[in-house]
């Protein structure tokens, strides 16, 4: 049975509507419970902020309550888990977990507009939303550094169509890759979904929207390519839709639906 966690945390995130994704959050997770016919376990979220730590914006709130929240909710989760967010930071801890359940072979298919490979040395913000896969690699601040860590090469970036110079420098070496196909060895599968993929004229609920995106047509298509993999977790994040804004998303939760139920 999948679990559906709604994470709302704001800390991790940038931009004039980073406040919006708690709501944002709750009403995407109302309509993934729906669509999905799952309760959905609300996990307490501080919504204090901090400023700057060591290069990280609210740090103390990442690494400490919020943090101790996410990874209570998933002691024993039973079968795969769908974590709404929320920032992409709270993919942290449920790919961390899968990482540590599932071993080395697992895998993550990274659908966001940006790649999240900077550190907290070369953020142009102090945002840990976008750093979130570099941490998940073990690289960068040790406070967020993945252990285990994904393998080398066993990420891959779809739909990202904005780099900063050190995520340049990390795709350029092999930390991640630019298609399913080139992810060698995986078993397992961890679906990532920052909703920014898509085309802000396709959904108008973006945290941090980027022009020249995907129709959700396309996400759901590229999603449904992946049948083929065992996937054992997903996680849909950055929203500030409301709920009436929200229901275009319904095939989307679909669509992650099918593939969190056909392992």
């Amino acid at each position: 049975m999948t679990l559906v966690n709604a994470v709302p945390q704001r800390q991790g995130a940038a931009g004039p509507r980073a406040a919006e994704l708690p709501d944002g959050c709750l009403a995407l997770a109302e309509l993934a419970g729906h669509v999905l016919g799952r309760p959905v376990h609300h996990v307490r979220q501080t919504q204090s902020v901090s400023e700057v730590d060591r290069g990280v914006f609210s740090r103390a709130e990442l690494t400490g309550p919020n943090r101790a929240a996410q990874l209570a909710a998933l002691e024993s989760p039973g079968g795969p888990v769908l974590t709404i967010g929320g920032d992409c930071g709270v993919e942290l801890v449920p790919i961390g977990v899968a990482r540590f359940r599932h071993g080395p072979g697992l895998g993550v298919a990274w659908f966001d507009a940006h790649a999240d490979l900077n550190t907290a040395e070369s953020s142009p913000s102090g945002a840990f939303h976008g750093m979130v896969l570099r941490s998940l690699f073990g690289e960068g601040d040790p406070e967020f550094a993945a252990a285990p860590a994904l393998e080398p090469g066993r990420a891959a970036l779809l739909g990202t169509r904005v780099f900063d110079p050190e995520e340049q420098a990390a795709v350029a070496r092999g930390l991640a890759v630019t298609s399913v196909d080139a992810m060698a060895g995986v078993e397992k599968l961890y679906v990532h979904v920052d909703l920014d993929v898509l085309d802000p004229a396709e959904f108008a609920g973006l945290n941090y929207p980027e022009p020249d995106g995907w129709t959700i047509e396309r996400l759901v298509a590229e999603l449904d390519a992946l049948a083929g993999y065992g996937v054992v977790g997903a996680g849909i994040t950055e929203c500030v839709g409301t709920s009436r804004e929200v229901e275009v998303l319904t095939p989307v939760l679909e669509a992650v639906g099918r593939l969190l139920t056909s392992r």
